[in-house]
């Protein structure tokens, strides 16, 4: 498996800054949101929040005491430029999400994007779960697959993800099951390939010429497995 760190299609989406990656992208993210009660006092965590798109929209939209948490130093960065750049205080930290050293039930809600694919799914759950407050929501949007897939086609889109695993909804479920959250809600807006929504980009001063071709590999791999990869959105409570 190849680690969350050394993932060139993360390094792509972090040179290239890549925000909105993902499924739906910031459209989907503001319609997830507007079923859910945020005020000026909700707490919020974002994980691997990349540019800080999500972040700063729930920040600017509501008013809400926002941290975002990211792996990638590049990301991380730019994040912080985007929040002194429209002077949000909304706080960047680097870390992962998988130990993540903050104090039992700190936010109202967390919300993870196209991120617990790339890390150890029960240990960054655990840790999701130990941060929420009692009544508290998480809100996921994560690569799904829809049916089971033979060793070699895994291979193929694991390695250059650099995914932990891939899930089909009953094994999201399950998942979530196990590490205590309950009302857990699946929903499906649309395919992933009939999405016609351009992301934003926030490119770094030097990028890797080799990283110009990750997005033809992946318009490649999304063609590929048409219908078999997709994804959920997961709502569930603690």
């Amino acid at each position: 498996m190849v680690s969350i760190e050394t993932s060139i299609y993360l390094d792509f989406l972090s040179k290239f800054g890549v925000g909105g990656a993902h499924p739906g992208g910031i459209q989907l993210t503001k319609e997830i949101f507007k079923s859910e009660r945020i005020t000026p006092t909700t707490h919020i965590l974002d994980v691997g929040c990349g540019t800080g798109q999500t972040a700063a929209y729930l920040a600017t939209q509501y008013g809400a005491i926002v941290t975002g948490i990211d792996i990638n130093p590049v990301m991380v960065e730019k994040a912080k430029t985007r929040m002194a750049t429209y002077q949000l205080p909304v706080k960047i930290i680097q870390g992962s999400i998988e130990n993540f050293p903050l104090k039992d039930e700190t936010f109202d809600f967390i919300i993870s994007e196209s991120v617990l694919s790339f890390v150890k799914k029960p240990r960054s759950l655990t840790e999701i779960f130990r941060l929420l407050k009692g009544g508290g929501r998480f809100i996921a949007n994560e690569l799904t697959i829809n049916q089971r897939i033979d060793p070699s086609n895994k291979k193929e889109i694991t390695q250059f993800y650099g995914l932990d695993s891939l899930l089909m909804e009953r094994d999201w479920i399950t998942l979530l099951q196990r590490t205590g959250f309950k009302e857990i809600n699946i929903h499906k807006q649309e395919p992933i390939t009939q999405q016609n929504l351009t992301p934003e980009f926030y490119y770094s001063d030097y990028i890797e010429p080799e990283l110009y071709t990750i997005m033809n590999q992946h318009v490649y791999i999304m063609a590929k497995y048409q219908g078999i990869l997709d994804y959920r959105v997961l709502l569930c409570t603690k």
